[in-house]
């Protein structure tokens, strides 16, 4: 047992203001990161028209989802590559060259041509840049968790965890902002056109502030603290000793990614394509229910910190949401601007409970000689199986059947309850995932 505010492991506690640099530089970079991955979902209906026309001068949202979904394919093997060099030579040069790939294929996504001027040619290598996108990912997550977890004090450990969702929603609420003010200024014409290649233009040197910030940080005590021990490959020891909660983590994450790319990628070309919200006004109620979030998910994650997190994630959210996915969805379907952003925002407070306790109890799974990898292979098959084919399953769900996305929603949050029912509680102990047995406690 470590004294009070000092990390596992017999590592020296950081200064409070070093924590404070560190978790800031980290956030910086998720931002940056995740604000690039969800651009795509954000101007998808533009990516079809330039991408995947069809003979009658419209476009289809099942060829765009599908190399949305595609990404996500090679997601496992970038987290295989990344969580082995980050649990074997550490997490801040890892994450700064997850971030580069990132950026770099981001950019690439801005400046292809599209199928009017080199034909087929145009959406294969949008799928490849999307490929590049995913094996990048792929190293984001768990890299950056187990570095806002492990620099935490005991007694703050989940509202530090909490950055990781706080960020990615930030970048959301970024994206919905970028679009929101195009389509504001923008004909749809012109958005359509090359409106929507700007935000994707400026990737490449926010990518290049964020890589300049990763690589100033300073690896994290716990880590420091076990460089001198002898490692083995951190993969072969995940599948080994801790494969129960690899199956934990794909379960819990199973409700989380559904709900972030039906809002992020689903919702914003369903609501304007098939329910026919004004572009505009989508932006506008997005971002209503993502400032809900940002102001829940720290109060929340402290929340978290007192009583655990077991309550907040088992009765705050998933139960709950159970119960108001299928009144939550009719409200999207109504049409105005009032019911979606009356949607957004109940599926926000819904969700904040389990957005502000969920990266912390990921992290606390694994012990931190594997933690990059566990975190990353578990979060990546998650969200490969679960999120990337998930609006293109929306999408078809919806031409099947009218609340079907609301009862597939339902249903993740099932499956997420049943594992959340097997997680133990850790918020009190001082050594979250021992390492001298390598279980999680």
């Amino acid at each position: 047992m470590t004294e009070p505010n000092h990390p596992p492991n017999g590592a020296a506690p950081a200064p409070p203001a070093v924590r404070r640099k560190a978790v800031l530089a980290a956030s910086i970079g998720n931002f940056v990161e995740w604000f690039e991955f969800t651009l795509y979902g954000f101007f998808a209906a533009a990516i079809a028209v330039n991408f995947f026309p069809v003979p009658d001068g419209t476009s289809s949202l099942i060829p765009t989802f599908a190399a949305f979904g595609i990404s996500f394919v090679l997601r496992p093997l970038g987290a295989l590559v990344f969580g082995h060099f980050g649990d074997r030579l550490g997490r801040r040069g890892t994450l700064a060259a997850s971030l580069i790939g990132m950026s770099a294929a981001t950019f690439v996504i801005g400046v292809l041509p599209n199928a009017d001027t080199i034909g087929v040619l145009a959406p294969i290598l949008l799928i490849v840049a999307r490929v590049a996108q995913g094996f990048s990912a792929g190293g984001e997550f768990g890299g950056a968790t187990a570095y806002m977890v492990e620099y935490a004090p005991e007694h703050r450990r989940n509202f530090f965890g909490s950055w990781q969702f706080f960020t990615q929603m930030l970048a959301g609420l970024a994206g919905s902002a970028v679009g929101a003010s195009l389509s504001a200024v923008l004909s749809e014409q012109a958005l359509n056109a090359w409106g929507w290649r700007i935000p994707f233009l400026l990737t490449l040197p926010l990518g290049v502030i964020g890589f300049y910030l990763r690589l100033r940080l300073d690896e994290t005590p716990q880590f420091k603290a076990e460089q001198g021990g002898e490692r083995g490959a951190p993969l072969p020891t995940v599948l080994r000793e801790h494969w129960p909660n690899v199956l934990k983590v794909i379960g819990l994450m199973i409700t989380g990614t559904t709900f972030f790319y039906m809002v992020q990628a689903f919702f914003p070309a369903f609501l304007v394509e098939q329910v026919g919200l004004a572009r505009g006004q989508m932006f506008a109620a997005m971002m209503i229910g993502i400032c809900a979030q940002l102001v829940l998910i720290p109060l929340w994650a402290l929340y978290a910190d007192r009583i655990g997190r077991r309550r907040p994630m088992l009765v705050g959210s998933l139960a709950v949401l159970v119960v108001c996915a299928v009144p939550t969805y009719l409200l999207f379907l109504h049409g105005t601007f009032g019911s979606a952003a009356l949607g957004y925002l109940v599926l926000a407070v819904v969700l904040a409970p389990m957005t502000g306790c969920l990266a912390t109890a990921l992290a606390e799974s694994f012990p931190t000689s594997v933690r990059y990898s566990g975190l990353s292979v578990a979060y990546s098959v998650s969200v490969s199986v679960f999120g990337g084919f998930t609006p293109l399953i929306l999408s078809a769900l919806a031409a099947s059947g009218r609340l079907a996305p609301a009862y597939y929603l339902v249903g993740a949050a099932v499956l997420s309850l049943m594992a959340a029912l097997l997680l133990p509680e850790s918020a009190q102990s001082s050594d979250p995932a021992s390492d001298r047995d390598g279980a999680a406690v």
